[in-house]
Formats: structure tokens, C-alpha cells, sequence
């Protein structure tokens, strides 16, 4: 082996996997059996984070960044000046396992640029796969990029290998692809999608009554949309987001800001990058559709196209309906509970267990982790302070922002609870 040629490789290979966000393996619970290595049960990889504050890493690479077609937003773009390289398939799985035994790594991410076609890259990427589960028996989580436009038969035999599967939509709306993309079809990416979705549907059900039934893609799959390349709205991106959760039952869906690569009166000028706050912003709105019980139009409309980067989602949105405040935490419902600014669903449950046993005043709250200096606002309790205020959203917002601080203020993290 041509260790040289390696590392060279791996340095330029590595490099161009970086702009994938996508990669947090939370969901997987494949064990280790018959004295393998590795063991991908419940933990997150490639500096993501798990629940419990744990930073994992990951091999994140691609096969090769030679490519077919020319997208104005991808670096590796056939067009593109960059130096080539391409991973030999044992030459992958020998890194894999060598980097674990070293414990560099705990699993794999590996996508890729497509040369000569879908299926054949496709190809490519499961026979590592399946040579690290078959002859090298290693139970570590491996995450595949599916390749669009791949056949079914490949979908299928990639997610009995792989823990997660995903395909890049990439451009959030079919006409920014046809602008950026035109060698692209979005039946490409969404068959694929479609295939694995309706494989884990049927592994799940043939589970119930064989239990011996091959796990298929146990930690689901997912999807990744760059953000501001093709100068969509904060609408547009949750709105297809919604979309792909509703109907192709993805995990998670990741938003990536576009990093300008070339000069293209296409896209945006070098030099202006999407900021990390509206990345963050597009998170939080997707911790609220998932798990608070919002509607993607209670938050995002033709009158609201885009969302405040002065304050987080949902207190634009409360503030924006401030008629339905303030709420009793006494007596209100969890989904109440829920829409208050500064309270998140685990002082929810706090609340409602606490308050069996006692009614609830400020100080209750403070301890319970509610933070008070947005959520004063919007609800009473067993207390007469702060009970009357006679305040509309401006001011409300204004005094909000006097007494906001904290490490997020000026920069914020394009991996913010990716854990699932």
C-alpha cells in the first residue's frame, strides 16, 4: 500500500466532505455481536452531539470527488479547477477499520461525487459497506449517501448494511434546481426516498411477526438543504422541509448556508456567506414543528415569509399573537405550556408533575428552569407580581432584547442539538 498516495488522498477527499452537515447517527441500535468491533447503539458521531453531552467523531470522507455533473454550487462540479482523487473500495474499509482500532473513530459517513453513473457510484458505496459488516464483522454505525438516481435494488441492499441512508435534496425549491442543477431531476433524489421509506414501513411491520427479519437503515433516514444559494425564502425551505418529514418519514432534515465557491452570476457573490443566526433560526423552527406542536403557517406565511433574526421563533410568533396570553401555568394544557416563550418541553413536564402537589409561584418556576426574562411576558401563577402589564409587542420585544445575552448572541452553531 501506497501510504503516501493515502494521505494524500484522505487530505483531499476529507476536505470536500466537509460542507455535508448531515451526519448525526442518533437512532441506530445495532449491537456488537459474535466478538465484532464496534457497537452503534444510541450514540451520534462525527463531532455531533449525543443527549447526554458527549461529542462523537466519525471518518467522514468521500469515495471520490470526480463528478458527472456540473452543479453552479457544489465545489466538486466537473467544471470546477480542484485537484481529483478517488478511494479503491478496500482502500476505504482499511482505513475505517485501522482508524477504529486506534480509537480515532467510532463509524463511518461516506458519500461521493458520481462518476460514470448513479447506479455505479451507488455500487461502489454498499460494497464498503458490506465488506465491513461481512469480512471485517464490524458493528460500527456506518452512514451512506445515497446517490440520486440510484435503482431500488441498490436502495435495498444499501440500507441492510447501513444504519442511516440519506439523499441530499440540495436546493430547496424545483426551480432554484433547474437554475443551479439543470442536469438534475427532482424524481432523482425523491425516488430514492421514497424506496427507503417504504422498506423501513415494511421492515418495521414484517418485524412485528418475524423477529428475525434483517434490520433495515435502523436510524431512519435524512435529507440536507443549502440554504441562500438560490435566494429562497425562510418559507420556502421549512415549508418543503415539512414536506419531506410528512411524506418520506425523514429523521431529520439538515440546513446547510451556501458558502460561495465561484463566480457565478447564478449565485451569491464570494464572500457572502449565509449567516450562522439563520441557520439557527431554521433549526429552532424545526425543534418546533417536531416536537412543540406548531403548524409550519402558524410561524411561516405569505405575511411572514422570513424569519426575525433579532428574536427566536417562537417568541416571534407570541409576540405576534399575543392575544392568546397570558397563560396560567396553573391550569393550562401541555400544549399551552408549550407556546410560552422560555419554557421548553422539559420544564413542561416539570410543571405539570410539580403542580399535582402544590401551586406554582415565580420562584417554583426559576428553579424548574424556565427562563424568566422572556417567559414573564406570557404567563401568571400563584403570584401577584408581573400579573398586570400593560405592554404591546414592541415594547415587550425591546425589553426582551435589553437583557438577552449569552455565547449564541453573536455567533450560533450550524449543529445546535442535532441529537435526536
Amino acid at each position: 500500500m501506497n501510504f503516501e498516495r493515502i494521505r494524500e488522498k484522505l487530505n483531499i477527499l476529507a476536505d470536500a466532505a466537509k460542507y455535508d452537515v448531515s451526519c448525526a447517527s442518533s437512532g441506530s441500535d445495532r449491537t456488537n455481536k459474535s466478538q465484532g468491533l464496534g457497537n452503534a447503539s444510541k450514540m451520534g458521531i462525527c463531532h455531533s452531539y449525543t443527549e447526554d453531552g458527549r461529542c462523537i467523531s466519525l471518518l467522514k470522507i468521500l469515495l471520490t470527488n470526480h463528478c458527472i455533473f456540473d452543479c453552479a454550487y457544489c465545489v466538486t462540479r466537473k467544471s470546477n479547477d480542484v485537484q481529483r482523487a478517488a478511494f479503491k473500495i478496500q482502500e476505504v474499509v482499511d482505513l475505517t477499520i485501522n482508524f477504529y482500532r486506534r480509537n480515532y473513530i467510532e463509524g463511518l459517513f461516506l458519500s461521493s461525487g458520481i462518476f460514470k453513473n448513479a447506479d455505479y457510484t451507488m455500487e461502489r458505496l454498499v460494497a464498503v459497506a458490506k465488506k465491513l459488516r461481512e469480512e471485517e464483522n464490524f458493528n460500527g454505525y456506518i452512514h451512506l449517501k445515497s446517490i440520486p438516481g440510484a435503482s431500488d435494488e441498490l436502495m435495498y441492499e444499501a440500507g441492510l448494511y447501513a444504519d442511516r441512508l440519506s439523499v441530499n435534496i440540495e436546493v430547496p425549491t424545483i426551480s432554484g434546481l433547474k437554475l443551479l442543477a439543470p442536469d438534475k431531476k427532482h424524481e432523482d433524489f425523491t425516488k430514492p426516498m421514497l424506496k427507503v421509506k417504504n422498506e423501513i414501513v415494511r421492515y418495521k411491520a414484517e418485524r412485528k411477526i418475524i423477529k428475525s427479519t434483517p434490520k433495515y437503515a435502523p436510524a431512519g433516514q435524512s435529507t440536507q438543504m443549502i440554504v441562500g444559494a438560490s435566494g429562497e425564502t425562510d418559507k420556502d425551505i421549512m415549508y418543503s422541509a415539512v414536506h419531506y418529514y410528512k411524506n418520506y418519514q425523514m429523521r431529520r432534515v439538515y440546513y446547510s448556508g451556501y458558502v460561495p465557491v465561484a463566480d457565478d452570476m447564478r449565485l451569491p457573490a464570494i464572500g457572502s456567506k449565509v449567516p450562522m443566526l439563520r441557520e439557527n433560526r431554521l433549526y429552532q423552527t424545526d425543534w418546533l414543528l417536531r416536537f412543540y406542536g406548531f403548524a409550519i403557517n402558524e410561524i411561516l406565511n405569505q405575511e411572514h415569509p422570513n424569519l426575525d433574526m433579532d428574536v427566536d421563533p417562537k417568541l416571534s410568533w407570541a409576540l405576534r399573537n399575543l392575544h392568546h396570553f397570558p397563560v396560567d401555568v396553573n391550569s393550562a394544557d401541555k400544549t399551552l405550556l408549550a407556546r410560552i416563550p422560555g419554557i421548553g418541553m422539559r420544564s413542561v413536564d416539570k410543571i405539570l408533575k410539580a403542580r399535582r402537589f402544590r401551586r406554582l409561584n415565580w420562584d417554583h418556576l426559576k428553579k424548574i428552569g424556565v427562563a424568566l426574562n422572556r417567559a414573564q411576558y406570557f404567563m401568571v401563577c400563584d403570584s401577584r407580581h408581573w400579573e398586570r402589564r400593560d405592554l404591546d409587542a414592541e415594547k415587550i420585544k425591546g425589553m426582551i432584547l435589553q437583557t438577552s445575552s449569552g455565547k449564541f448572541w453573536n455567533q450560533y452553531s450550524t449543529q445546535l442539538s442535532l441529537f435526536n
